[in-house]
């Protein structure tokens, strides 16, 4: 397989294609996904005119998510809108101060046209639930201040914190079409100081703290390490019976591992498309599904096309034995063009809950990527804009 150069992973996520579809800014998730279960996922959906804003700049977001706007809310963003504000961090406490987009509860925040987006910031929906995030690119934050942990692996690790979007403790959220990547700080233009790379990003989607029906659908995450998490802990044993999270039409190109990593969660995965090589000069694969304690994945027609990987493990890798081990089934994937191998994990003991139509795995390649990612979407301002 022929590795894909940084410019044009690069130009597909911050450029983004022609249009291909047409959403109402009152789009609620569809019925394909946990997000749709237990009464559904509406965000910002029933916000009267008044509660429409579109912003274009930090302050303006910060006054449109403020706590004076009353009821569910709509927020439409218009253009990239930079957190720093011009103005580099100056440390790591300034960067959660300043870099911070706290999403309250019955919210949608969507991005308008073809470029919308952030950079230098970092979502955080945190205790809440009825949010909905759509047609955003978002760069990952890169912490100005990352630490080095020298207990961390054999020979210790830098660490950093913000994730482009950190899910926490919340319930009934949508975060489709958004576009993910490192670039322009990739991996190989970081310094390297203890003999690692300063790895200054963390991840790109966590979803953690007992979080529950959650949809993340035709995203395109690219050039990254530590994409996503479902359950941050193997401690956390208060997750159980929750993280209930769909992964569906994602296209996951040279993502490192975790795409996803599952703790304790009922995930399901249908229709992802992931793309990675394991001799990558910056994003090396490792693994794209991780089945760590006690995860419970179902998984249909996902294509996996990965540059030397030998086997079902070099896409799906165990990190828990023993009465700790999570579970795993597949139907109808494929690795490399031929059928993914079973991973010698037990299957779970739970079923699809909602409908759902899968894709034949031949097909996934086209279809995400005709539809995955920021500015797929034809999402123009409100006529209700105030």
């Amino acid at each position: 397989m022929k590795k894909l150069p940084f410019a044009l992973i690069v130009s597909a996520v911050l450029a983004g294609p022609a249009l291909a579809a047409s959403a109402p800014i009152r789009e609620a998730a569809p019925a394909d996904g946990w997000a749709a279960q237990a009464g559904g996922t509406r965000g910002g959906a029933d916000a009267p005119a008044a509660n429409i804003l579109t912003v274009s700049n930090a302050a303006q977001l910060r006054s449109a998510l403020g706590k004076t706007i009353q009821g569910s809310r709509i927020v439409q963003v218009d253009g990239v809108i930079d957190m720093s504000e011009g103005r580099p961090f100056s440390s790591h406490a300034d960067q959660a101060k300043r870099g911070l987009v706290r999403l309250p509860a019955n919210t949608t925040l969507v991005g308008l046209g073809t470029g919308a987006g952030f950079i230098n910031a970092h979502l955080l929906v945190s205790k809440v639930t009825q949010v909905i995030i759509r047609n955003l690119k978002l760069r990952n934050p890169c912490d100005v201040e990352p630490t080095w942990d020298p207990q961390d692996g054999d020979e210790g690790n830098w660490n950093a914190e913000f994730d482009a979007i950190s899910i926490v403790g919340s319930q009934h959220v949508w975060v489709d079409h958004n576009s993910f990547t490192d670039a322009p700080f990739t991996d190989d233009t970081l310094p390297v100081e203890n003999g690692k790379t300063r790895q200054c990003h963390d991840g790109a989607l966590d979803i953690r703290e007992a979080s529950d029906y959650v949809t993340v659908s035709y995203n395109h995450f690219a050039l990254h390490t530590k994409n996503t998490l479902v359950g941050a802990s193997d401690k956390a044993v208060d997750d159980a019976g929750r993280l209930r999270v769909t992964f569906n039409n994602n296209l996951f190109e040279h993502i490192a591992g975790r795409a996803p990593r599952v703790r304790f969660g009922q995930v399901h995965l249908f229709n992802n498309y992931h793309v990675g090589d394991r001799k990558h000069s910056a994003y090396r694969h490792g693994y794209s599904v991780g089945v760590a304690r006690q995860a419970r994945i179902v998984s249909h027609a996902n294509a996996f096309e990965i540059a030397g990987a030998r086997n079902c493990q070099d896409a799906v890798r165990a990190f828990a034995t023993g009465a700790d081990a999570g579970s795993f089934s597949d139907s109808g994937s494929l690795l490399n063009g031929a059928p993914l191998a079973p991973c010698g994990r037990d299957a779970p003991a739970w079923s699809v809950p909602y409908p759902f139509t899968a894709l034949p795995a031949g097909a996934v390649p086209a279809h995400v990527r005709a539809h995955a990612g920021a500015g797929k979407l034809h999402i123009q301002s409100s006529p209700e804009t105030t």
